[in-house]
């Protein structure tokens, strides 16, 4: 799948509400899997979730309303359905037999996304090693689905030689990538040392946060950065001198709910960026309802990769977008996250992590000059720690 194809594609999205997910939860998951499905060039058109005790081992929803989505697929040209969880390679066929048309999950939709957003040798190379290593267990489905494409005399299906050979060659293909990216690793390792000297700062986050736009502000540079998710794979790494303090920012790929493991494991040097950085800037879209959920997923992902530990500078940002609904002075209800102010959320967040939080619009420039302030006192304190020898330079 690529997004030339993906352009045409009218698509509905499936999700489960569970006793581990509630369903304003559910319902944000498919709203950010619609946004990765339109980041691919497709189009959601609705979005169906059952509540289940646990997702259907066969069809992952039950038959009811396997049934349901059944019906709407044949009223509303529907070809293409989007489950909002990893599905094992039964659970395709099964669906596939059941509704007929083209079935993907969250993982190939980001996985295909990744191929598309891949620019350089190295991150192709990443992403195509994940998708083999995702391929690898659902090859018997993916020739059934051929065959039931082709059909007709001279059009069988291939037998289990063929799937075998397939499989050899897949085995075979991951082991050179996986070869090659040691290889590369290696040459990165080598180049990381050469930056001896200088403060390592890694911009990290959530997905569509800014940190591009950012990374683009503080060093003049031209980094890719666009409102889709994913619109950066390959880390950048600039030299960057605020005040008359140097040094090194680079901007890294950003997380998301349920990241495919195969693609943690096989963007490990980007993660190297960050769990090698001498201080995190942690990027949040403010504006996001779920922002401190998707601070959640970027805290958790940085402990998975030990990179929890190192001082942290939290940068709220889009603060132009922020919005939030005013409770009337009768309205006797507690106040939810949607009802505080943006000085609300500034007091609460800045007496939590008092000195290392700030609040900004990149895209504005909004307290920009008071972000590089804070930036320019953890390099300098970070500096007089690690390179004590060459402090009176600065």
């Amino acid at each position: 799948m690529n997004e030339t194809n993906l352009k045409t594609e009218r698509a509905i999205l499936i999700g489960v509400i569970t006793p581990q997910q509630n369903k304003e939860q559910a319902t944000a998951y498919l709203d950010e899997l619609a946004f990765l499905l339109k980041t691919a060039g497709g189009v959601p058109v609705k979005q169906f979730v059952q509540k289940l005790n646990m997702p259907e081992p066969r069809t992952y929803v039950g038959k009811g309303k396997i049934e349901e989505i059944s019906a709407y697929i044949l009223e509303n040209d529907i070809n293409l359905a989007v489950f909002d969880d990893e599905l094992s390679p039964s659970q395709i066929r099964n669906i596939e037999r059941a509704l007929g048309i083209r079935i993907i999950d969250r993982n190939n939709l980001i996985l295909d996304i990744f191929a598309y957003r891949a620019r350089t040798s190295y991150a192709r190379t990443q992403v195509e090693l994940a998708q083999y290593q995702y391929l690898l267990p659902r090859l018997t489905g993916m020739w059934t689905h051929l065959e039931k494409q082709r059909g007709g005399i001279g059009m069988k299906g291939p037998g289990e030689k063929e799937i075998e050979t397939d499989r050899r060659v897949i085995k075979e293909r991951i082991s050179l990538l996986k070869e090659k990216l040691k290889q590369i690793d290696k040459q990165k390792i080598t180049q990381r040392k050469n930056r001896t000297g200088m403060i390592r700062v890694a911009l990290v986050g959530y997905t569509n946060t800014g940190k591009s736009t950012l990374m683009n502000l503080l060093s003049k540079s031209e980094v890719f950065a666009e409102d889709k998710l994913f619109a950066t794979l390959d880390t950048t790494v600039r030299k960057v001198v605020v005040k008359n303090m140097p040094f090194l920012l680079s901007d890294t790929v950003g997380f998301i709910r349920k990241l495919p493991h195969a693609l943690i494991v096989s963007f490990k040097s980007t993660l190297d960026e960050v769990f090698e950085a001498d201080v995190l800037i942690h990027v949040v879209d403010i504006s996001h309802p779920g922002f401190e959920e998707q601070m959640d997923v970027v805290n958790q992902t940085l402990g998975d990769i030990k990179a929890n530990d190192k001082p942290m500078i939290t940068v709220f940002n889009k603060i132009d977008n922020y919005t939030y609904v005013k409770k009337h002075e009768d309205d006797l209800t507690p106040a939810g996250k949607e009802n505080l102010s943006l000085e609300e959320l500034q007091n609460t967040w800045m007496a939590q992590k008092p000195g290392t939080a700030i609040f900004i619009s990149a895209t504005k420039k909004i307290h920009f000059d008071e972000l590089k302030t804070l930036i320019y006192d953890e390099v300098k304190t970070m500096h007089a720690k690690i390179y004590p020898y060459n402090n009176f330079l600065y």
